[in-house]
């Protein structure tokens, strides 16, 4: 932790904005000088910092940098409130700041003050899509003053990844950053090396004989964005790279397949117990002899009745418990998981212990083959790796216990930089799901003809393309944005403010969009 700036508490924000009048004088000093010569100062802090000058003593020089360089390439000029959330993250801490006051400027506070350091500063968030906009979108600034941008996405090739690790700056997804930590580790595993081996300076000159190489270069610091999403609501979901099963593919397809064709025969509380607190669906004397007199294929005759259980009470789970167009959706014959905190396609991931495979056969799709594990890691422990680590979210405040309990990051709420004239509704209660959404599309149905942007939230695939039928019905012209139009989230997004607009989406708008 930089701890020269003052240690989080009640008082931060009062002894932080006494730092503000500095970052102006510096930054007017600058405002006379060209492109080169700001480009001088920032070598000359990158020389400072590596020859292990505290990353404290350069803050105030290193903001005005960042802020002049934003204001002549982008013309952006950090408020305030931003330096305020630069001076939170530099600290290692949660900067919660409220949706429109600019976490992206923000960001390139601290990513640039640690890219001195030379050892790398990765940007985390939700998906692709932000992080190439953000990345490209703050490009002009970093480069300015002498800084490379990489950015790590989903079709990359293992060259291209490596490059964009080797930039200053970092943009990805904090899933890729995970699945590339993992492919490295099990490379380092074949070779018999250490993880030091590709840490640090020179890494790269010691690998340039041995063919393959990792594409990481190490854990110096890390800004999450979206936080509160990723380090609290996925902070337990594992990362995991496969190996094929042992069991013949045929006898595997065919069992799962005859699992899910006789799920339905079983009745709950009948044929299964099923535990509401952990989701577990278990036979029971009756069920377990339903089962045995069910008949098999001859190609699963060696699988045995233990076996048959667990199947069939997977089966069983799927068909109650993960729903088409909740939990997932169907693309191009793949079964493809939506995130339930970002209603966001889970690209790449898979549930683990055959239920994707039984969700496969319930869907009367072509059966993968069950894997095991070669390499696991969760996004919790994926983070508490690296040495230096921040966060910024719009919703912090409510997860402030978990942060400090687990990243040991406190929470600081930045103010707004002008006063917020939101104004909090009351909740109105309706007797059942389906008077609900007719009273919502009867309120956007009236909003819409005086002219306004109108924004509704849904909880999931089903829901908002109920209410899109509703609108529908009422003539109301509207775009719906959910994991099924992906491909169409930027075009969706940026109309989604203009007069008249009626946008329906899951709460995959409510990152970054």
């Amino acid at each position: 932790m930089l701890n020269s700036l003052p240690v989080p508490s009640s008082l931060h924000l009062a002894r932080w904005r006494k730092l503000l009048p500095q970052f102006e004088t510096l930054e007017a000093s600058l405002q006379n000088e060209s492109d080169r010569e700001l480009r001088k100062r920032s070598l000359s802090l990158r020389f400072q910092a590596k020859s292990g000058e505290k990353l404290r003593n350069l803050v105030p020089e290193g903001f005005a940098l960042m802020r002049e360089a934003a204001r002549r390439t982008l013309g952006m000029r950090h408020f305030d409130v931003q330096m305020l959330g630069g001076l939170a993250l530099i600290n290692n801490c949660i900067a919660e700041m409220e949706t429109g006051e600019g976490k992206t400027l923000t960001a390139t506070l601290p990513m640039y003050l640690h890219a001195l350091i030379g050892r790398g500063a990765q940007l985390a968030t939700v998906n692709d899509y932000l992080a190439e906009r953000d990345a490209e979108t703050m490009r002009p600034a970093y480069e300015m003053l002498g800084m490379t941008v990489g950015v790590v996405l989903t079709p990359d090739k293992p060259d291209q990844r490596r490059a964009a690790y080797a930039c200053d700056i970092t943009y990805g997804t904090a899933k890729e950053f995970g699945f590339d930590f993992l492919r490295d580790r099990l490379l380092l595993r074949r070779m018999g090396r250490d993880a030091s081996d590709f840490l640090g300076e020179g890494s790269s000159q010691r690998w340039d004989a041995s063919g393959e190489q990792p594409v990481q270069r190490g854990a110096h610091f890390a800004l999450v964005d979206e936080a509160d999403s990723i380090l609290i609501d996925e902070a337990r979901t594992p990362l995991i790279i496969g190996t094929l099963g042992g069991k013949a593919r045929e006898q595997v397809e065919a069992t799962f397949n005859w699992a899910a064709a006789n799920a339905e025969k079983f009745i709950e509380d009948q044929h299964f117990d099923y535990e509401h607190d952990t989701k577990k669906v278990e036979l029971n004397a009756a069920g377990r002899q339903l089962l045995r007199s069910l008949p098999t294929p001859p190609v699963m005759r060696s699988v045995g009745l233990i076996d048959l259980y667990q199947y069939t009470e997977r089966a069983i789970k799927v068909q109650r418990d993960f729903l088409f167009e909740t939990h997932y959706v169907i693309d191009e014959g793949e079964i493809v998981i939506v995130d339930e905190n970002t209603g966001r396609r889970a690209e790449g991931r898979k549930w683990r212990d055959g239920i994707h495979q039984a969700i496969e056969a319930k869907e009367q799709l072509e059966v993968s083959v069950p894997t095991g594990q070669a390499a696991r890691i969760t996004i919790q422990d994926l983070f508490l790796r690296y040495r230096h680590l921040a966060g910024m979210t719009g919703t912090a405040i409510s997860a402030a216990r978990e942060f400090r309990k687990i990243y040991k990051m406190p929470v600081v709420r930045i103010p707004t930089n002008r006063p917020s004239r939101r104004e909090q509704l009351q909740d109105q209660i309706f007797g059942n799901a389906r008077r609900k959404w007719e009273a919502i599309a009867a309120e956007v149905h009236q909003l819409h003809q005086a002219g306004r942007p109108i924004l509704i939230g849904t909880k999931s695939i089903d829901k908002s393309e109920l209410l899109s039928q509703l609108l529908a019905k009422l003539g109301v012209e509207h775009q719906v944005l959910n994991a099924n139009e992906v491909a169409k989230e930027a075009e969706i997004v940026a109309l989604a403010g203009q007069p008249g607009r009626v946008t329906v989406a899951t709460n995959m708008a409510g990152r970054g969009t």
